[in-house]
Formats: C-alpha cells, sequence, structure tokens
C-alpha cells in the first residue's frame, strides 16, 4: 500500500504515524495537493490528501476512514480507538474537535498565501474558532491525569492533537502561546519525543499563489 501527502499536513502525518505505529508497511507518495493535483486524482478526484492506496487498488480517502480500515486490520485489541462504548464517543470528540482546528488552520494559512487581499471576516472567523477549540482541548487535557487522553496507551486522539498542535504552532504562530495552553504544549511535547513522531515529520512549506 502507499500513502499520497506531504507530511506538513497534520492529516497526512496522523495517518502516517499511526501507521508506524501499528507496524503496517506502507510506501510514501509525498505529492502536493498543489503541483501533483494530476497524479492524486486518479486515486482520489477529490485532489485531496491524506489517500491510501491498498494492495488491491482501493483508494481510501479522509484520515478518519483510513484509521477505521486499520484499527479493523490491527483488530479490537491493538486499535488505538475504543470500539464501543462511552469511551469511544469521548475519544471521537477529542478527534473532531483537533480535526476541526485542523480544518481551520489549514483554510487561514490558504487565505493569508493564496489571496493577495484577504477577507477580514473570514479570518476572523477562522481564528475565533481556532481560539475556542484551543480553549475547550486545553481544559479538556489539563483534566486528564494519565499520559495519554484515554490511559498509557497512545490512542488517534493524541496523535491528532499533537499533530495539529505542531501545524498551528509553525502556520500560525501567533494563534498559539505555549504558556496560554500548558497542558496541550506537554501533550504535544510528549508525543513529538516518540520515535514515531520524529520520523514522520516535515518542515511546513505553505503553497504558493
Amino acid at each position: 500500500m502507499f500513502l499520497i501527502g506531504q507530511y506538513d499536513s497534520p492529516f497526512v502525518r496522523r495517518v502516517a504515524i499511526a501507521l508506524k505505529l501499528y507496524g503496517i508497511a506502507f510506501e510514501h507518495k509525498p505529492w502536493s495537493t498543489f503541483g501533483d493535483a494530476d497524479k492524486i486524482a486518479p486515486y482520489n478526484p477529490l485532489r485531496r490528501v491524506p489517500t491510501l492506496v491498498l494492495d488491491d487498488g482501493e483508494a481510501l480517502i479522509e484520515s478518519t476512514i483510513i484509521l477505521d480500515h486499520l484499527d479493523d486490520l490491527v483488530g479490537a485489541e491493538k486499535a488505538m480507538l475504543p470500539r464501543g462504548g462511552i469511551e469511544r464517543r469521548r475519544h471521537l470528540r477529542i478527534c473532531a474537535l483537533a480535526s476541526g482546528l485542523g480544518d481551520k488552520a489549514v483554510s487561514l494559512l490558504y487565505e493569508r498565501v493564496l489571496r493577495k487581499e484577504q477577507l477580514a471576516l473570514w479570518v476572523e472567523r477562522c481564528q475565533a474558532q481556532i481560539s475556542d477549540v484551543l480553549k475547550v482541548l486545553e481544559a479538556e487535557r489539563a483534566k486528564v491525569t494519565t499520559p495519554y487522553w484515554l490511559g498509557t496507551r497512545i490512542g488517534h486522539a493524541d496523535i491528532v492533537v499533537a499533530c495539529v498542535v505542531r501545524f498551528t504552532r509553525e502556520a500560525h504562530p501567533t494563534l498559539f502561546d505555549a504558556a496560554r495552553y500548558p497542558a496541550l504544549a506537554a501533550h504535544a511535547e510528549r508525543c513529538e519525543a516518540l520515535a514515531e513522531f520524529g520520523e514522520i515529520v516535515q518542515p511546513l512549506i505553505p503553497p504558493k499563489g
């Protein structure tokens, strides 16, 4: 199988880190949604990443769907997301908040680098959404006393939060102050210290307008 997308995308990165943590071999094709859209199109007509192409040729799109497939592959005992119940819903809520934050951080970056004249209303809305989600995630993480969100074992929520925090800090340094979000900063630091995070990383390369 091969994974399409560059590791400066928090969504591509979270999938690649999960693959590494699961010990699933994959080939990486660092295609850009801007410069390599024609290469991506045969596998994903949306021309979006991440896209995971399985050995039989089936292409999975969107990180949530890809990770659900990987969880099925490794089985319930190894899966980094509870397979049912209230803990699954709690974990999915954190994933949804972090993914939404990532979406807004990416949108705000595109607004800045691709538009000659930024739309002030859109910028303010994205900044407000980013700020509000960071506050919620900070409060949620501060209540957790275990190393990871649901205990001593890393899960998908931990990965996506760390990946999105890194992206936000690099893309919008004025929007993430470690002193203001100490629990999130400590969480990201703990995750980034893992070998898999150190292996799957790429400095942010903004698209050019």
